[in-house]
């Protein structure tokens, strides 16, 4: 029996020790871990508590910020988008948990690997961002270094992208901090990742790692958490309330719950030391890398390393021109029918430019001259001469005459005369002062009266309509006060009406003009057609006679056309004045994307939307409102469809909207 409780009492001694020095590994770790902490004014960086805040620990997880820092960079800057297809490298694939499960070779959207990496903070999708961003663990790593000194964290060193313990991978609390405000100022348009529970990461719907905290605190709103076993469980929050934010920072706790136990002290005490009202002055952002930049040395970026990270060389890739070539100036095809005008235009010039001379002496030699400018500079003086009557010599220096002589000569030659009885003929026996023919002085009447031989025999025995009374009178009384003559319609009437004379034909019978052949016309009688009526009288002696008739006759007095009435324009007073009201087309619908604690983060929202959604809201107008403390970021004067589809499209982008108006 002794044996054998003397066994038994080895075994429990032998339990009891291994369970005591399982409990010392287990715990140890936790209890090494140091601590430290930092709280912050979110709207103006001023500390509000800090310890240890400084001190260089291992900052895990709360590393995966700088990651998405900078691929939120990277979309900004064009060389990235959501839907970016990422091939996921061995390196990233072969992270150990937390992970979502990508495979070697796989492609996801970037959107995807955002989700995961801010959410469920899996290694393998940050690493994926950082080697496709980088091209490798080492150069992301050196890039994520220098963003952290532009943002003004000096004590912290990057080794690689998801924060798994590395020689060198090392932060601070206030470093942390700092880079928390940066997000949330910098990129409020993801910012929003951060508080989501719950998010579809393409090939597993995620959880978020800090859901206890979000849904414990109040006003909580991110950020991220962090744990390894060299680190702890650190955890970097952020809360609004009322018009207050707070950030804080917390490396070293012992466990989730003790994490969340020292977050929520620090939050108290930042909400009860910050001020109320107090004037927002937002962080500095990075500048965006340039597409090329040198290669560090190794170690160049260790805080301890000979010449510090002062030694950065930057290349610039900024494109001053553009290299590619001008474009060919675009030349408009010619039609068919311009294209043989021009070939017959150029067959033409080429036939006259090939074309002899002409002879000297012809109108085409005269033209040519004339068309080139070889005229002698006595032209003007011959053209003088020969209308005066005098000669000019010919030109010394040459024995023909020149084109002009010629056009002299010609024009001083006499005129070939003209066929007698012709107005030619007339017109050159005027010009000479020659008598007219016997004809067409016999022809010509009286300046007083009209000859009775113009008279047409054959409407003798008509007589002219009487004129109204009224018109007749008034005629009658204007000619006694002037004591003119009566009208010569009058006077040709009388005329013809007396006896007719006679004349003699061929034959030796002597016979009234009134039984002549002549054609009967009916209808009312002209001055013109009386004088056509004489058909002993040749064409020309006629037309003489009708001008003589004509400058005879009196000049009509009374107006051709009665004046014309002109309505009065009506006043000013009396227009009426139709105003059309416009409307804009049914845009009165818009887009609320959420409520902000000042007019700044309002407008930062609202242009950082419209820069992720320009393709729905770029017709809409950004709107801030105050209401009950806060401030509404709006997209108004968008039709009822824009507005949804809006809506749609943000929410797919996880960003808060909701339609108004109507």
């Amino acid at each position: 029996m002794g044996d054998v409780a003397s066994l038994l009492g080895r075994i429990y001694h032998t339990i009891f020790l291994a369970f005591l020095v399982s409990a010392v590994v287990v715990t140890s770790p936790l209890q090494a871990a140091p601590f430290a902490a930092i709280v912050m004014d979110g709207r103006t960086g001023e500390v509000l508590y800090e310890k240890n805040a400084d001190a260089r620990l291992h900052p895990a997880s709360l590393t995966k910020m700088m990651t998405l820092y900078i691929t939120f960079q990277e979309i900004e800057a064009g060389r990235l988008t959501l839907d970016t297809k990422v091939t996921v490298t061995k390196y990233a694939a072969s992270q150990p948990p937390s992970r979502l499960g990508l495979k070697p070779g796989q492609k996801i959207a970037v959107r995807y690997l955002i989700r995961a990496a801010a959410i469920k903070s899996a290694n393998d999708a940050a690493s994926a961002l950082g080697d496709h961003i980088g091209g490798d663990v080492s150069t992301f790593a050196k890039r994520m270094t220098r963003t952290a000194r532009q943002l003004g964290m000096d004590n912290t060193t990057f080794k690689n992208a998801n924060g798994l313990t590395a020689d060198g991978h090392l932060s601070t609390a206030r470093d942390m901090n700092i880079l928390g405000r940066h997000l949330f100022y910098d990129f409020p348009q993801y910012y929003h990742i951060f508080s989501r529970r719950t998010a579809d990461a393409g090939v597993a719907q995620v959880a978020n790692t800090n859901t206890r905290f979000l849904d414990a605190y109040e006003g909580a709103d991110g950020i991220k958490t962090g744990y390894t076993v060299a680190a702890g469980f650190n955890l970097t929050a952020s809360a609004h309330r009322g018009k207050k934010h707070i950030i804080a920072t917390v490396f070293g706790g012992t466990s989730t719950a003790n994490r969340n136990a020292k977050m929520k002290e620090l939050m108290d005490i930042g909400f009860g030391k910050a001020p109320a009202n107090v004037a927002e002055q937002p962080p500095v952002a990075a500048a965006v890398e340039d597409a090329l930049v040198a290669s560090l040395e190794t170690g160049i970026d260790e805080i301890d390393a000979e010449g510090g990270a002062g030694k950065i060389v930057r290349v610039s890739g900024e494109v001053k021109t553009s290299p590619r070539p001008r474009a060919r100036p675009s030349i408009p095809a010619v039609p068919d029918e311009v294209v043989v005008a021009m070939n017959a235009s150029i067959e033409d010039a080429l036939a006259e430019a090939t074309a002899e001379p002409a002879p000297e002496g012809t109108l085409e030699f005269q033209a040519e001259a004339m068309t080139t400018g070889d005229v002698p500079a006595q032209p003007e003086t011959a053209l003088a001469a020969a209308e005066a009557g005098e000669t000019v010599a010919a030109d010394p220096s040459t024995d023909a005459a020149t084109p002009v002589e010629t056009e002299v000569a010609l024009a001083a030659a006499d005129p070939a005369p003209a066929v007698p009885g012709t107005l030619e003929a007339q017109a050159a026996a005027l010009k000479s002062g020659a008598p007219l023919p016997e004809t067409v002085v016999a022809a010509l009447p009286e300046p007083e009266a009209l000859p009775v031989e113009l008279a047409d025999p054959a409407l003798a025995a008509l007589q002219p309509k009487p004129r109204p009374e009224e018109i007749a009178g008034t005629l009658v009384a204007e000619a006694t006060e002037a004591d003119a003559p009566l009208p010569v319609e009058d006077v040709v009437v009388a005329e013809a009406a007396a006896e007719p004379e006679r004349v003699v034909t061929d034959s030796g019978t002597e016979v009234a003009l009134a039984d002549a052949s002549l054609p009967t016309l009916t209808g009312e009688v002209t001055g013109v057609e009386t004088v056509a009526g004489a058909a002993n009288l040749a064409p020309q002696e006629i037309e003489l006679a009708a001008a003589t008739v004509a400058a005879s006759l009196p000049k009509r007095q009374a107006p051709i056309f009665d004046a014309v009435a002109v309505e009065e324009t009506p006043s000013a007073e009396n227009q009426e004045v139709v105003v059309v009201m416009s409307t804009s087309g049914g845009r009165h619908f818009g887009v609320n994307v959420g409520e902000f604690p000042s007019r700044y983060e309002a407008e930062k929202a609202l242009l950082k939307t419209a820069l992720a959604e320009s393709a729905t809201l770029n017709e809409g107008l950004r709107k801030t409102s105050q209401s009950g403390g806060a401030w509404r970021a709006s997209f108004m004067g968008l039709t009822e469809e824009q507005a949804e589809l809006a809506c749609r499209r943000l929410a797919a982008r996880a960003i808060p909207c909701e339609t108004v108006g109507g």
